[in-house]
């Protein structure tokens, strides 16, 4: 979180002292008009650099994500970049209309304003002549980027139609990008903001235009098929075991893609609960069913079936210095695990390099499922702790403490549901535990 932090408000201040360094006439305004002039052009500067990056960061780019610790962060950065451009687009639109309304409810007098001088730069004089249309589409692109934006920030809404309304975003985008270079104070084009914001726009295109021709990742984009189902009935969950066709470059345990098997509902990421054997190319995910799409898998999917599979992506990995951890897998959450007890069982080396104890905490139980995770445990040298919350209660930091003596000088890995991780973490912390450099959590929301 700290890196998505850095990045977020980071960017917004270094954009913000480039505007001030370009025109520092903003600390000499005097006036309602002078200010919504500086306001107008600040808030859309500001609203355009959030939507921008946002647009580059859907694009799953490889260069930010061992920097901000994965995918998973990379879209927590894209959802506040969102929010951001949400909150600033709605500012800019009020800073536009706001003033107007007041000078029809004859609150304010509109300012007294003089014939303009011709512009003089040829390039000037076009941006001119289309003023009046780069206002037209900017409203209109803007009532339709804050609808899709909403709709994007409202989980109720299933998700089949968030994608497709999200699919809408790059056109409104695009149009906002026609507005800003038309209406961004000419000026600023000759400035260093002027290069930033056109290296914003740039990137920002590209990713739409990438986005409506449907190729993001496409680059990671493999086929596989449909080797093995099995289901646990107790858990709600399905396993299915996958061949891959020449192309997948492996992945480290831990790491998830995006798989898809149905057209019409698009790709959805998944842990990958599996170790790499390039002898054995092939891959397993584990899905619970916990909505309208994963509650339908078992009875859509077939063996024998094409699916597409991209990745892998993320940087839950297990990698640190330290010489024990302890892993939490909450529900669905002991995917990663498991994958990772396969990569030790199948290699001497990194079986014997950590003490490591497993934390399984679960609200339902699967006995065959259970007898399969224990195991995959034994054979990888972990210790498994079984949670079950009609039987055990639920886990607390207070118990990992117990059982696991020397727990100030391991790291701790989870996954599993939101709050049960902010609570651990915020348990860890009160007891002076370093969170920050040793508690690794996956944000596996990607909306």
């Amino acid at each position: 979180m700290r890196n998505i932090k850095l990045a977020f408000w980071g960017g917004l201040a270094l954009l913000t002292l480039i505007w001030i360094a370009v025109d520092p006439g903003v600390f000499r305004a005097v006036g309602l008009w002078e200010w919504r002039g500086f306001m107008q052009q600040y808030t859309g500067i500001i609203a355009m650099g959030c939507m921008s990056v946002a647009m580059m960061l859907a694009l799953r780019p490889r260069w930010p994500e061992r920097w901000l610790r994965g995918l998973d962060k990379s879209y927590r950065l894209h959802k506040w970049l969102g929010i951001g451009a949400l909150v600033v687009s709605v500012t800019h639109w009020l800073w536009i209309k706001a003033p107007k309304w007041a000078v029809g409810w004859g609150m304010i007098a509109r300012p007294e304003r003089g014939a303009k001088a011709p512009a003089e730069n040829p390039i000037e004089a076009i941006f001119l002549d289309y003023r009046h249309a780069a206002e037209a589409v900017g409203e209109w692109a803007f009532y339709a980027a804050v609808a899709l934006i909403v709709i994007a920030l409202l989980s109720l809404i299933p998700y089949h139609w968030f994608r497709k309304s999200h699919r809408l975003f790059p056109l409104a985008y695009l149009a906002l990008v026609f507005h800003t270079i038309i209406l961004t104070k000419f000026d600023y084009w000759l400035t260093p903001l002027g290069g930033v914001l056109a290296f914003l726009l740039a990137g920002g295109t590209w990713a739409a235009l990438v986005s409506l021709a449907g190729r993001i990742g496409a680059s990671r984009r493999v086929q596989g098929t449909i080797a093995k189902l099995h289901q646990y009935p107790g858990v709600r969950a399905l396993e299915a075991e996958i061949d891959m066709a020449p192309g997948w470059p492996g992945h480290k345990p831990g790491q998830f893609a995006f798989a898809k098997s149905d057209k019409s509902e698009g790709a959805h990421p998944y842990t990958i609960a599996s170790a790499w054997t390039p002898e054995e190319p092939r891959i397993t995910f584990i899905t619970k069913a916990l909505g309208d799409h994963t509650s339908r898998l078992a009875d859509r999917l077939r063996e024998g079936q094409s699916v597409q599979i991209e990745g892998p992506y993320g940087c839950f990995t297990f990698e640190d210095d330290c010489p024990r951890q302890i892993w939490i897998g909450g529900g669905i959450g002991i995917t990663p695990f498991i994958a990772k007890m396969q990569h030790l069982a199948q290699t001497e080396e990194a079986r014997n390099a950590k003490t490591i104890d497993l934390f399984h905490s679960t609200a339902e139980v699967d006995e065959d499922a259970l007898a399969r995770l224990t195991q995959t445990a034994d054979d990888a040298n972990v210790r498994l702790h079984l949670v079950i919350d009609s039987r055990d209660g639920h886990l607390t930091g207070e118990r990992v403490r117990e059982v696991v003596p020397d727990w100030q000088e391991a790291s701790i890995w989870f996954c599993g549901p939101a709050g049960f991780g902010t609570a651990l973490r915020e348990d860890f912390a009160a007891q002076g535990w370093p969170v920050k450099e040793r508690f690794h959590q996956e944000l596996f929301q990607m909306r």
